[in-house]
């Protein structure tokens, strides 16, 4: 079997992510993704990665993966060239998948579990898919909400509901982030008392609503500074938050491990970093205590394998991450299931009730707090069959 074409598909209902295909001469189909930069990763594509990879045999994806990631096509950093050689990658291990007839997961050494525990990240339908992160509106009408899932809004006004609205689905975990709207005025240098107050009180509601039911996560998005990061885990000290999500910027390890060891607080980091080498630093200084992977960002699976790996000899566990797109949100279950040190798999019920249904034919299974082992061969998913034909979806062709 050898690869004969790769395709990028762009829809333009969600500019920021870039679905990969990558066809053989048996037929079969891989299919991969990442988010951010579209224009970007499909240039490095078709200029970089096609010209490689195009006839070669699909199966020699440790070959595949390191030429993409430490040979001339790419570079150690979340790059263009990385999230390109992502979703390549994983279009690789859901052809390998194909061609075997066996999941992602018996691929990756078998599950240790069947089923693992799930956040909410509290998104909204338009969060993140539809341009830009969305800062919160607490003043806008919700008229235009598109169902029932407007959990950023929620957040801010109704935690409390929320937080109940999510127990009632036996999801018993969720992730918000309503400090990053106080940072503008700042640039997240500091924080002033009276927006701190505001800050917090949605987490003080959540937890005087429900008490010890709900673990919360705080949501921090890289964008303060030390000082403000350490005056914000300071305020929340009391509220049992289960952990504080890149506090920082992800440039000085020591700066983070120095947020650790200041606050006592459990730190999780990051989505924003690739390759092991990106996180190897953050564990050696003893800087984080739970570690997100981006398979889409970090070099795909065969790299987040290792990074699970690494991570789990210094007694890390691994929480992998999807507020992106639904290949995404498959491939890291296959991982989750997988990795003995794996202990969330974060979702965003208003994607995988709502439009990812449009881009995919089969998702997973989530219910009751928990995503299931799905057990086809490969991802077990496929692009919809007429999403190419859409009128705003953009596909680019590189073939032998």
């Amino acid at each position: 079997m050898k690869i004969t074409a790769i395709e990028t598909i762009h829809v333009g209902a969600y500019p920021n992510i870039t679905f990969v295909e990558l066809h053989t001469d048996e037929g079969l189909i891989g299919l991969g993704e990442t988010f951010r930069g579209p224009q970007a990763v499909a240039a490095h594509v078709h200029e970089s990665i096609a010209p490689y990879l195009l006839g070669k045999h699909p199966a020699d994806i440790e070959v595949h993966s390191h030429q993409m990631l430490n040979g001339y096509l790419g570079f150690a950093s979340t790059s263009a060239e990385i999230r390109a050689a992502s979703a390549v990658d994983i279009a690789l291990w859901d052809l390998w998948g194909q061609s075997t007839g066996q999941s992602i997961t018996q691929l990756l050494g078998g599950a240790v579990r069947e089923k693992i525990r799930v956040y909410n990240t509290c998104a909204g339908y338009t969060y993140n898919a539809r341009g830009g992160r969305r800062l919160i509106d607490v003043s806008s009408s919700e008229a235009h909400s598109e169902g029932p899932y407007e959990d950023q809004l929620a957040f801010m006004k109704r935690p409390a509901e929320l937080a109940h609205s999510l127990l009632e689905m036996g999801i018993s975990a969720m992730k918000i982030w309503p400090l990053d709207v106080l940072a503008e005025t700042t640039k997240g240098m500091s924080i002033s008392r009276a927006d701190l107050a505001k800050g917090i009180a949605p987490f003080k509601a959540i937890r005087d609503a429900v008490g010890d039911r709900m673990d919360l996560m705080c949501e921090l998005h890289s964008i303060w500074s030390l000082p403000a990061a350490i005056e914000i885990a300071t305020a929340l000290k009391d509220q049992g938050i289960f952990w504080y999500e890149d506090p920082i910027k992800m440039v000085n390890a020591q700066a983070l491990a120095d947020y650790r060891r200041q606050t006592g607080v459990r730190v999780c980091a990051s989505e924003t970093l690739a390759t092991r080498y990106g996180f190897r630093e953050l564990l050696a200084r003893d800087a984080v205590d739970y570690v997100m992977i981006d398979l889409s960002w970090c070099g795909g699976l065969t790299e987040s394998k290792k990074i699970a790996a690494q991570a789990e000899t210094y007694q890390r566990p691994i929480a992998p991450h999807d507020c992106t797109g639904p290949v995404v949100l498959v491939a890291s279950l296959a991982l989750a299931l997988n990795a003995p040190n794996a202990i969330f798999q974060e979702v965003v019920r208003a994607y995988y009730t709502g439009w990812y249904t449009e881009l995919v034919t089969v998702l997973p299974r989530i219910e009751n707090g928990f995503a299931h082992l799905m057990t086809q061969p490969g991802l077990g998913t496929a692009l919809q069959p007429d999403l190419k034909k859409r009128s705003d979806v953009t596909v680019q062709r590189s073939s032998l």
